[in-house]
C-alpha cells in the first residue's frame, strides 16, 4: 500500500482533504468535489474565483462531471480497502528476538512480533499470527480493529480504565461511559459525532476565509481602479490648464523686461542731475521740471526727529500706512496693456469685502445647505460600508458578505482580537473616514433595541464605558423599546419617534458635523451634532434584543 501513498494525495479534494466526490473540473483545470465548489462560490458570489490558482470567472462556469477521474478514485478506494487473502500452505513467518524498531507496536501477546492490528475492545495489539482469531472466530466479529495504536493506555480512562468513547465540548476533554453520569449536565457526544463536527466547523471557517479573501480582492480592485481614475483625471487636468498659465508666464517675462528697462532709464537721469550738481553753485541747484520746484540740497536734508512725550514712548509701535495713487506710479517703461491689467487688478481688490466671513458661519451655511437637500443629491455621496469581522461581539452575527448584523441565538466562537468588543452587543465599520463627505443607510428589520452611530477608533472595547453614545468618543441614535433618543458623552437627547424603518447618516468631516436622517418617501432630520472631530471616524451599530437586524444598504 505504500505505493498508493503518492496517489492518494493527488486525489484528494484540495477543500475537504478528503478523496474526490463526484469531481469536476474548473476551465483553468483544477479539480474539486462538486458538492464543496457549490458551497465555496455560493458564498463568494460573482466574480467566482478558483479556490487554487483564483482565477476569476464573472459568470459562474458550467461545471461537468469529470467521469476518468470519478472511475480512478473508485479504483484507488476499492485497492485501499482490499485485504491480502492468505494462501493455504502459509505459516507465521519466522520472529528474531530483537526489540522492535522506532515507531512500531509489539504484539501484546507474544511481546516479540510486530502488531498488525488493534482491538478496541479487548484494548490490545496483536500481531498477525494472534489476529487469526478476531478474523475467524465468531465470537470476535463484533470487535473493531484498527491500525496499530501505540500510545492505547493513554487513550484510557485513568480514573475507572475504560476507553475514552465520548467526547465533552464543555470541558474540552475526551471521557468514558462511566465518566458520562459526571458530566450529565454537559452534552457530550460519542468521538465519532464531534469529529464530525469539528470538520464541520473547520468547513465553515475555511469558507469564511475565502469571503474574507474575496472581499479584499474586491476592495483592492476598488482601490486600483479609482486609481486609473485619478490619474486620467490628473492627466486631463494637466492638458487643460497648460495654456493657462503659459500666456501668464509669458506676461511676467514682459513686465520683468518693461521694468528693467524703465531702471536703466531712471539711473541715466539720476546721472544726469548729479552731474549738474556737482557744476553748479548751491543756490542754483534747481532740479528742473521738479514736481513742485523744490530744491535739491533741501531734499537731500534728513527729516528733524519729532520729540516724543512719555506716553507716546510706552505706545508700541505702528507701521503707518503708506497710501501710494495708482496714477502716480511709474511705468518704468512696461508696456500699456500690462498697466491696464494692473489697474484692473486694482479694482478687482477694491470690490473685495473687507472681512470675509468666519469658518463658525461658513460651517453654519454649510450646515443648512444639507439639511435642505434631498435624498437623491444624499446619494451623490454614497460610500460602501462593509463590517468589520474583528470587531464582532460573540453575541453579533455577521453575514451576507459582510453586510447584515443580527443578534445571535448562540454566542459565536469568535477568536480574541484586541479591536473586538467583549462588553456590548456591537460592530464596527471595516473602513474609517477622517476627511471629505460621506453618506449611508442602514435598514432597521425591527426598530426595537438597536443604534447606528459614529465613533472613533480609539473607542474602548471592553467595560460599560464601550457603550455606544455612552462616551466622548462615540456619537449615535438609539431605539430603545418605543423611545427613540440621541447620545453621546453619556448625554440623552430624547427624539420625536418615526415609523421609517431606514436611517441615513451624513459624516461630514471637512466641515465637522454629522446629521442622522430618517429615510422614507423624503428624508426627515433626527437629529445633528457638529464637533470638530480630532480622528478619523467609524461607522458603528449596536443591538441587543434577540432578532434585531441590521442592514447596509447598496449604494446602487
Amino acid at each position: 500500500m505504500a505505493e498508493l501513498c503518492p496517489l492518494a494525495e493527488e486525489l484528494s479534494c484540495s477543500i475537504c482533504l478528503e478523496p474526490f466526490k463526484g469531481p469536476v473540473t474548473t476551465p483553468c483545470g483544477h479539480n474539486f468535489c462538486g458538492s464543496c465548489l457549490d458551497q465555496t462560490w455560493a458564498v463568494q458570489g460573482p466574480p467566482y474565483l478558483c479556490p487554487q490558482c483564483r482565477t476569476g470567472f464573472q459568470t459562474r462556469p458550467q461545471l461537468h462531471k469529470n467521469t476518468v477521474l470519478c472511475a480512478v478514485v473508485e479504483q484507488f478506494l476499492q485497492a485501499e480497502q482490499v485485504h491480502p487473502e492468505l494462501p493455504d500452505d502459509w505459516t507465521p513467518p519466522t520472529r528474531a528476538a530483537a526489540p522492535n524498531p522506532a515507531g512500531q507496536v509489539a504484539c501484546d501477546h507474544c511481546l516479540q512480533a510486530t502488531a498488525v492490528k488493534t482491538c478496541l475492545v479487548c484494548t490490545a495489539s496483536f500481531c498477525q499470527e494472534h489476529l487469526r482469531p478476531h478474523l475467524d472466530s465468531p465470537a470476535f466479529r463484533d470487535h473493531p480493529l484498527q491500525p496499530p495504536i501505540r500510545d492505547l493506555m493513554r487513550r484510557k480512562c485513568p480514573q475507572h480504565n475504560r476507553l475514552r468513547d465520548f467526547f465533552c465540548p464543555e470541558h474540552g476533554e475526551c471521557i468514558c461511559h462511566i465518566c458520562v453520569v459526571e458530566h450529565k449536565t454537559c452534552s457530550p457526544a460519542s468521538l465519532s459525532q464531534a469529529s464530525t463536527d469539528l470538520e464541520n466547523k473547520l468547513r465553515h471557517k475555511l469558507t469564511v476565509t475565502y469571503s474574507q479573501i474575496n472581499g479584499a480582492s474586491r476592495a483592492l480592485e476598488d482601490v486600483r481602479a479609482r486609481q486609473q481614475d485619478v490619474r486620467k483625471a490628473a492627466k486631463l487636468q494637466g492638458i487643460t490648464t497648460k495654456p493657462v498659465y503659459v500666456p501668464k508666464v509669458e506676461l511676467n517675462h514682459e513686465l520683468i523686461k518693461g521694468v528693467c528697462q524703465g531702471t536703466s532709464e531712471l539711473k541715466n537721469e539720476l546721472k544726469q542731475y548729479l552731474k549738474q550738481f556737482q557744476d553748479k553753485k548751491p543756490e542754483e541747484l534747481i532740479i528742473p521740471g521738479g514736481p513742485g520746484g523744490h530744491d535739491l540740497p533741501h531734499m537731500l536734508k534728513p527729516p528733524r526727529p519729532m520729540k516724543k512725550t512719555p506716553k507716546e514712548e510706552k505706545k508700541p509701535k505702528k507701521p503707518s500706512p503708506i497710501i501710494v495713487s495708482a496714477s502716480k506710479l511709474p511705468t518704468f517703461g512696461a508696456p500699456e496693456h500690462l498697466v491696464d491689467l494692473k489697474q484692473t487688478g486694482q479694482e478687482a481688490e477694491a470690490k473685495v469685502p473687507t472681512r470675509p466671513s468666519t469658518p463658525v458661519s461658513l460651517k453654519a451655511k454649510v450646515l443648512e445647505t444639507f439639511l435642505a437637500k434631498s435624498r437623491p443629491e444624499l446619494l451623490e455621496y454614497a460610500v460602501k460600508v462593509i463590517l468589520d469581522y474583528n470587531t464582532a461581539h460573540n453575541k453579533v452575527t455577521v453575514s451576507e458578505n459582510y453586510t447584515v448584523a443580527s443578534v445571535a441565538d448562540v454566542p459565536q466562537n469568535y477568536r480574541p482580537h484586541p479591536q473586538r468588543f467583549t462588553y456590548c452587543s456591537q460592530v464596527l465599520g471595516l473602513h474609517c473616514y477622517k476627511k471629505g463627505i460621506h453618506y449611508w443607510e442602514v435598514e432597521l428589520q425591527k426598530n426595537n433595541f438597536c443604534g447606528v452611530g459614529v465613533c472613533y477608533g480609539s473607542m474602548e472595547r471592553q467595560g460599560p464605558e464601550s457603550r455606544l453614545g455612552r462616551n466622548s468618543a462615540s456619537w449615535c441614535v438609539e431605539w430603545f423599546n418605543t423611545k427613540i433618543s440621541a447620545w453621546h458623552n453619556d448625554v440623552q437627547k430624547t427624539l420625536p419617534s418615526t415609523k421609517a424603518s431606514r436611517v441615513g447618516v451624513l459624516l461630514n468631516c471637512d466641515h465637522g458635523f454629522v446629521i442622522f436622517f430618517a429615510v422614507a418617501d423624503k428624508v426627515h432630520l433626527l437629529y445633528k451634532y457638529k464637533v470638530d472631530f480630532a480622528e478619523a471616524l467609524y461607522p458603528a451599530f449596536w443591538l441587543f434584543a434577540t432578532g434585531a437586524t441590521l442592514s447596509i444598504c447598496s449604494s446602487k
